[in-house]
């Protein structure tokens, strides 16, 4: 099975069209004014406009953000998927309200922190942030992979949090993830995706297929 991709914290033209273009099953724009990755959904829908190619599915991430901000994005730029850093009784809010799929990103610590609902779309498996951390994610920091080694998620799932060209076939085989989420891991600095580290993501990603879980 293809494991599937997706390139978050996009800027740039450069960026978006080597994640599209490497086939990128998502992409991913960040809605966070404390990132350094954050756009503006007029720019993300400019950045949208501007490529004329075919587009992977296009991801939203927003943290604890209200009923109005997330309208006022949709109503500027097209989402596929909302990406939410919140609670699951939020998350299952937000997806009543707005009707698009909803993945919750999920801090872990140890397995007693994996999920177990299954009534939203997908879930986003990350180390749990440091305490003096200004944003939530991975924040560069990676997972203890074994930890998921014998989970079960009761609904889709990717792997993100320090993940680069280096070690997600490390990754993909030590934890069993189906799918995986790379920001900073395809960067030279914050927010500035390179084209190359983007197409040895994928390509190292694709090499390596998780093991089915029957």
């Amino acid at each position: 099975m293809k494991t599937g991709v997706k390139i978050c914290g996009l800027m740039d033209s450069d960026g978006l069209r080597s994640a599209c273009e490497a086939g990128a099953d998502w992409i991913g724009f960040v809605f966070f004014a404390k990132s350094p990755r954050f756009v503006t959904p007029q720019e993300a829908a400019e950045l949208v406009a501007s490529y004329r190619g075919t587009l992977p599915k296009i991801v939203g991430l927003f943290v604890k953000a209200s009923d109005e901000q997330i309208a006022a994005t949709l109503s500027t730029v097209h989402l596929d998927i909302l990406q939410l850093y919140d609670t699951p009784e939020r998350a299952r809010a937000i997806k009543a309200r707005f009707g698009l799929p909803v993945w919750l990103s999920c801090a872990i610590t140890d397995q007693n922190d994996l999920p177990t609902e299954s009534d939203l779309d997908g879930y986003v498996i990350e180390p749990r942030a440091p305490d003096n951390a200004s944003r939530p994610g991975g924040n560069g920091i990676s997972l203890d992979w074994a930890l998921l080694q014998s989970w079960h998620s009761p609904s889709p799932w990717m792997l993100a949090g320090g993940l680069n060209p280096d070690n997600i076939a490390q990754a993909i085989a030590a934890s069993g993830a189906p799918a995986v989420d790379v920001s900073s891991g395809v960067e030279t600095a914050p927010g500035c995706k390179s084209p190359a580290l983007i197409r040895n993501f994928i390509k190292n990603a694709r090499g390596t297929c998780a093991p089915d879980r029957k």
